[in-house]
């Protein structure tokens, strides 16, 4: 006589051996790890001499455009990794699926990279490293940011932390939601489309594709983070009430406004034919996006003022969009948009 098998799921799952990958019953987290390891790069393949050119002339930037550059390599230095700990510390400790925590570690490894990208950059350009990593304690619309992130997935850093019971299900999908939607699909977008203006405008073109290849990792993230929220709510679909999603759309709405509140410090005098009006409105129009993709209504309604990102993400490894060097890609234009 057999036993039945009981039903796998993403947590409190104890029938599953996180060492036996196969069968595996997420197929989607297996497409969204050969999609990260199809995008491999290193931040040494990008040839960095134009950019060390620049920095360095007298006359090749303006001031407001260096200090646009150190401020997102002072957000972006700290938040990943941020991100990283989160997700070596928390996320894996929680998922019992074997094919999720292998998308983990593989993206734990591009948030490695990522972080050693703003090594690579500082040490390339001769930045002053207190000055770049300190820019989370020392600029109050930075601090605030990752203070708002920290607060709202302190729950499952927490080693007390269990996915038992309805309601820490619950605060794991909020969790999440901090981690995956708010932090890298909306904190880093503006950001985004403030580094590759520059690489549009054949300025800083190294920097500049160093965030193309960041942006497209990040949105493998986001499509795994997504896909990993709404499957957790699928199989606990109690969890899913009316207060808890006002409670996510709150904080989705927080977000925005902090997003802001930094697009204003960073371009007081706007740079590129970028002003932090337009970053908002861009802002809104990415979360919206993200609302919908759990589900959610949108908020804003606002529209997408720079459609050229989207030959960003779609940019074939054949040819640069920005006519600059790119590392090859095995597989390019897999992801939309408005993924």
């Amino acid at each position: 006589m057999t036993t039945a098998r009981k039903t796998k799921t993403l947590i409190n799952c104890s029938s599953t051996d996180p060492n036996k990958i196969l069968p595996m019953k997420y197929q989607w987290a297996r497409e969204h790890y050969k999609t990260g390891v199809a995008n491999n790069w290193t931040p040494e393949e990008v040839n960095m001499q134009k950019d060390v050119e620049m920095w360095r002339s007298p006359d090749a930037l303006t001031n407001e455009e260096k200090r646009l550059v150190l401020w997102n390599m002072g957000f972006f230095s700290t938040a990943e990794s941020l991100t990283a700990n989160n997700i070596v510390l928390a996320i894996y400790r929680h998922i019992t699926n074997p094919e999720c925590r292998q998308y983990l570690l593989r993206q734990g490894y591009e948030e490695a990279i990522h972080t050693d990208t703003f090594i690579y950059c500082c040490d390339t350009l001769g930045l002053d490293p207190d000055e770049v990593y300190n820019m989370y304690l020392d600029i109050p619309s930075i601090r605030k940011k990752d203070e708002f992130v920290i607060d709202i997935t302190k729950s499952i850093l927490d080693p007390e932390f269990t996915t038992q019971g309805t309601e820490n299900v619950r605060r794991f999908v909020h969790d999440l939601v901090g981690y995956y939607l708010i932090m890298e699909g909306i904190f880093f977008y503006a950001g985004f489309v403030m580094m590759l203006s520059f690489l549009r405008q054949n300025k800083m073109v190294g920097v500049g594709e160093q965030f193309q290849f960041i942006l497209r990792d990040e949105s493998v993230h986001l499509a795994f983070g997504t896909d990993l929220i709404n499957t957790i709510v699928q199989e606990n679909i109690d969890i899913w009430n009316e207060p808890f999603k006002k409670d996510i759309t709150d904080n989705i709405k927080t977000a925005v406004q902090l997003e802001y509140e930094y697009a204003r410090d960073c371009l007081p005098k706007g740079v590129l034919g970028l002003n932090a009006e337009v970053i908002k409105e861009y802002i809104q129009y990415i979360a919206d996006r993200r609302l919908e993709k759990i589900g959610l209504p949108k908020v804003y309604e606002s529209k997408n003022p720079f459609p050229w990102m989207s030959e960003v993400i779609d940019l074939r490894k054949e040819k640069n969009f920005f006519e600059t060097r790119v590392t090859e890609y095995r597989s390019g234009g897999t992801l939309s948009w408005d993924d």
